[in-house]
């Protein structure tokens, strides 16, 4: 093959790639959907709980969750502290409990009988995982936590606030698309009857927080937010404390994908820059 052909070859999906990724960026850029500011919250949400605070998504979710004036209270159900949880120990918002059984919540019926809004952020990733210890973790562990919630709660009106996946399914053929659509589908149908909402949160990639991310990470970022395939883990967390402010706009079973993550993300901080004085 001579070398003009061989590189004609070569090049074509390039192209062809790079013009797909800007003409989405495009459409994106284009798309200037926003979702209206709350002019009052509906819904209170001064005692959340936290769990996997001490990974990726959730030291975002804590970030986000310390930097907002309503909130008053977080338990933190972790197996290890971190620099961000013994912060928010210090400034007097943070609860801590060191917790390993995720499938016995029966020593914090007191925290989580109280809380208005739980996030959970308890995973890890498939590679090298067997089907049963992704099962375990990701569909077992917040069932469980779940079944114990609904027994020991006294206020109304509580959500359930889980991180999914994109493209998920129930016939996908990677085992950890179905489980955590499996996950999700427990989860509504427990919940179904309850006072509870389970609201399931379908990003993309999430990226760390800017103070945590290294450069590799920085640049999965820079290279998908773009086209709207990328969300920081604190977008994530002012997007969960914005659904959990608008009650019952959302109901159960609610699915947002990575675009309203961050549509809703943007809605929080504009509401909370128009609260400052």
């Amino acid at each position: 093959m001579r070398l003009p052909r061989l590189r004609t070859v070569l090049l074509t999906p390039v192209v062809l790639f790079a013009i797909f990724y800007i003409g989405i960026a495009i459409l994106v850029a284009l798309d200037d959907r926003e979702v209206a500011v709350l002019e009052a919250v509906p819904a209170e949400y001064g005692t959340i709980a936290i769990f996997g605070a001490s990974g990726t998504a959730g030291d975002g979710i804590l970030k986000a969750a310390l930097a907002d004036p309503d909130i008053d209270r977080i338990h933190v159900i972790t197996r290890r502290a971190t620099p961000r949880i013994e912060e928010g120990i210090a400034a007097g918002k943070v609860l801590m409990t060191l917790h390993t059984d995720y499938q016995d919540y029966t020593a914090n019926h007191e925290q989580i009988a109280n809380v208005d809004a739980v996030f959970w952020a308890i995973g890890l990733s498939s590679l090298g995982v067997d089907e049963e210890t992704y099962t375990l973790i990701h569909v077992d562990f917040p069932m469980a936590f779940v079944r114990e919630w609904l027994d020991v709660r006294v206020k109304p009106g509580i959500s359930f606030h889980y991180i999914s996946s994109s493209d998920i399914s129930e016939d996908s053929s990677a085992m950890w698309a179905r489980e955590k659509y499996r996950a999700e589908q427990e989860l509504f149908g427990l919940a179904a009857g309850t006072p509870l909402r389970v609201i399931a949160y379908r990003p993309d990639y999430i990226g760390p927080t800017e103070e945590e991310a290294h450069l590799g990470q920085d640049m999965l970022y820079w290279f998908f937010s773009p086209v709207r395939a990328a969300v920081r883990a604190e977008q994530i967390g002012q997007a969960m404390i914005e659904v959990t402010a608008r009650g019952d706009q959302f109901d159960n079973g609610a699915k947002l994908t990575t675009s309203r993550i961050i549509r809703h993300a943007e809605s929080y901080t504009k509401r909370l820059s128009a609260s400052q004085p």
